[in-house]
């Protein structure tokens, strides 16, 4: 099981509290050690480069921060994962979406059982299907070739394979088109169904209990838009598979090819599961499985490598660092590709949901943050946006920069301009524009003092602001894979310093279970009289207008 610390009790937390008094100059860091980026840079099998030199840290700061990780037993935090104990204690689950990658040959054990031979027995499903659909061997009820797959699920049966197909569109297999239904808001599916051939559509049902609401909702209206078209309850079957382990529902629901898996996989970690056959199916079973080699390859650098070489164990600090000792209240992703738009919003419940937690594995309300609030955009659209903030705003927010220094579209000077405008953020962030520079600027253009005098304080860029550097070598299924696993490692990292359980979501309940109670009421004609004024005006002002 997981050791229960008080991360703030352990003397390298005490450390790090003093060395926060230390100010540093990024500038001055870099001039004083010409060997800096090699310090504080790692490269993962020359496919990706993590460069986290632009931080403000010093040896001794770096050197406690290790410490912070090896007093929290993180080794043993690692070792217990990876054995499939149920580290997931309020829901007494194991966590081990990373034996749905694993392509090794060692057994994985889970309450006693080898579990590989289930994962693999889905995987050759997988594949099977995927060939059919591609070869034109499975066909709609009219004969037709399946061209359009519609995923309906939401959260993890949605968000991770939706960032991963979009991310990975350059590997799209010809003449299949995926699209994802997630929002309850009827405008989601509608707008998604409009364009659409019933005969030739095929849609995924993704829900581990086939009751989730939004998922359920919106797979009935496309049941009956589907049975609209003169489709009979019989070829339901030849357009709707389901990634389910509630097996009596989803064949009431007319469904045969029923994908599983298990409580032992995590809904935001799921994609690498049958979650993932839209993946599959949008760039092949063989690439799908690049996906997961990558992901594996990270897993045993993460499990195997000392922590100052460690790339998801780094990032992870480094997040503490700012969180816990320089009140960094966000942090954000800024991938400087385009096909990585969904990346952000994908870290977004990966880190919230998985950490965003008031009450330690001590059953105790914590005194210390927790995780940070994750944001970000593509760049260079970022950058005429919220750029301004970052380089001049009061806050100071670390960024995490990503790359691929070989683009899928060689078009003119495009992908130069790109990569010269990741390389120059990161390094105006840390090293700023000084008063002295301003003043250059203008005397070069022979300009006297009293004409740019005011303008000075408004030009210059006090610099010192952190960021990370991640350079892949091309955006593939393997980089993806491994870039993927760095930031789930990095969230179980800091949850294990942290001491809370980074893998339950209780948070999202209360909501769903009031919004449950609520539709009751809207259902009605009665006037609205069980909650507070501000609920009851809102729901009775939305009677009043839904009768118009």
């Amino acid at each position: 099981m997981l050791y229960d610390i008080d991360p703030i009790e352990s003397k390298s937390w005490n450390t790090l509290s003093k060395l926060d008094n230390i100010k540093l100059n990024l500038k001055n860091l870099f001039e004083n050690d010409k060997n800096r980026f090699e310090k504080y840079s790692i490269s993962f099998k020359d496919k990706i480069l993590f460069d986290f030199s632009k931080n403000l840290i010093n040896e001794e700061i770096f050197e406690a921060l290790i410490e912070l990780a090896n007093e929290a037993k993180l080794s043993d935090a690692i070792e217990a994962m990876f054995r499939g104990e149920e580290i997931n204690r309020t829901q007494k689950r194991a966590v081990l979406h990373t034996a749905l990658r694993d392509r090794s040959s060692k057994p994985i054990y889970y309450r006693g059982r080898d579990i590989k031979a289930d994962i693999q027995r889905v995987l050759s499903q997988m594949e099977r299907f995927c060939n059919n659909i591609h070869s034109g061997e499975f066909r709609g009820y009219s004969g037709e070739k399946i061209t359009d797959i519609v995923n309906i699920g939401i959260g993890g049966s949605s968000l991770g394979p939706q960032m991963v197909v979009e991310a990975l569109k350059a590997y799209q297999i010809d003449n299949i088109n995926i699209h994802f239904v997630s929002n309850i808001d009827p405008s989601d599916i509608y707008e998604t169904l409009k364009g659409l051939n019933p005969k030739t559509t095929l849609f995924i049902v993704s829900s581990k209990t086939f009751t989730t609401q939004e998922t359920i909702t919106n797979a009935k209206s496309a049941k009956e838009w589907f049975l609209k078209s003169g489709a009979l309850f019989k070829d339901i079957k030849k357009h709707f598979i389901a990634v389910s382990t509630n097996k009596e529902a989803v064949k009431a629901f007319g469904i045969e090819e029923i994908f599983e898996f298990w409580d032992w996989v995590g809904g935001r970690y799921s994609l690498w599961s049958a979650i993932g056959i839209s993946i599959a199916l949008s760039i092949g079973y063989d690439r799908f499985v690049e996906l997961l080699e990558g992901a594996y390859d990270i897993d045993c650098h993460f499990r195997e490598t000392p922590f100052n070489k460690n790339i998801p164990v780094v990032l992870a600090l480094l997040g503490i660092w700012y969180n816990n000792f320089k009140d960094a209240q966000s942090y954000a992703i800024l991938p400087y590709e385009q096909y990585l738009h969904k990346f952000p919003l994908f870290l977004q419940q990966l880190d919230m949901e998985s950490n965003g937690k008031m009450v330690s594995r001590l059953n105790q309300k914590i005194s210390w943050q927790s995780a940070q609030i994750v944001w970000g955009e593509v760049g260079t659209n970022a950058q005429h946006s919220f750029f301004q903030l970052l380089h001049q705003g009061t806050k100071v927010i670390p960024c995490d920069f990503i790359a691929s220094a070989n683009t899928h579209h060689n078009i003119g000077k495009h992908h130069n301009i790109l990569l010269s405008n990741f390389f120059a953020q990161s390094e105006a962030l840390a090293f700023g524009k000084s008063e002295d520079e301003v003043v250059r600027e203008y005397e070069k253009m022979g300009l006297k003092r009293e004409d740019y005098q005011d303008i000075i304080p408004h030009k210059i860029f006090e610099g010192n602001r952190p960021s990370n550097s991640i350079l892949l070598n091309r955006l593939t299924p393997y980089t993806l894979g491994a870039l993927i696993a760095i930031y789930e490692h990095k969230v179980f990292t800091q949850g294990v310093i942290w001491n809370i359980y980074s893998f339950d979501q209780w948070g999202v309940e209360l909501g769903k279970a009031l919004a449950k109670n609520i539709l009751l009421n809207l259902e009605k004609d009665k006037k609205t009289i069980e909650y507070d004024s501000s609920t009851n005006g809102l729901i009775n002002r939305f009677k009043k207008w839904r009768q118009k």
